[in-house]
């Protein structure tokens, strides 16, 4: 493995780091955006549970804001319960907007990982390219051995860059889609609560 990264270049470095990072972008995502953490399945339930023996206190309402993104959203609303429709919704939206921003956190360096690194495999593979016409200007033909550190650097970078950017970007656009189905299923629950 260690040769390969030596004929590979000193591109591989910084494919390398991208590959360490999105692997750590990939599982603090996977274990902060799991559906019982995001979407409590009793959630709703409990709240209306606290509301009918006469709960709803300040104490549980901290509880709920803190349990989940979408319990975040839930007391915004029931905080303002008692005031005007458009303050309790402008602070649901509010809230909402902040728990968006939250579980989209790091994405965009995903996203960018995902678009760099076949760019950096392309760069190691001009890099490799050129130095074959290096040695193909000093040497000639003639020697393949003298050619096949450059065309070996030109194909193991772009390969390595590939390898990174293929999985980095399926999950980018599986937390994407995922975020929005979260946001979606919230977005519903909030309208429900509202027209109670």
């Amino acid at each position: 493995m260690l040769e390969l990264v030596e004929a590979g270049g000193w591109l591989m470095l910084p494919i390398i780091a991208c590959s360490i990072v999105a692997l750590a972008i990939i599982v603090e995502r996977v274990w902060s955006l799991q559906v019982r953490k995001v979407l409590p399945r009793n959630l709703v339930a409990q709240v209306w549970r606290w509301e009918k023996i006469d709960q709803l206190n300040d104490e549980h309402l901290q509880e709920l804001q803190s349990s989940s993104p979408l319990g975040s959203i839930l007391a915004a609303g029931i905080i303002n319960r008692n005031e005007s429709r458009d303050v309790m919704k402008d602070s649901i939206e509010d809230t909402g907007r902040h728990v968006v921003h939250e579980l989209e956190r790091y994405l965009n360096s995903l996203g960018t990982i995902a678009a760099i690194t076949p760019l950096l495999g392309l760069l190691g593979t001009v890099i490799g390219m050129i130095k074959v016409f290096a040695t193909i200007t000093t040497q000639g033909v003639g020697n393949p051995g003298a050619l096949a550190g450059g065309i070996s650097e030109a194909l193991l970078t772009t390969a390595a860059g590939m390898s990174v950017a293929i999985p980095t970007l399926m999950f980018y656009r599986y937390f994407r889609g995922l975020r929005m189905v979260e946001v979606m299923h919230a977005e519903r629950q909030r309208s429900r609560q509202a027209r109670r």
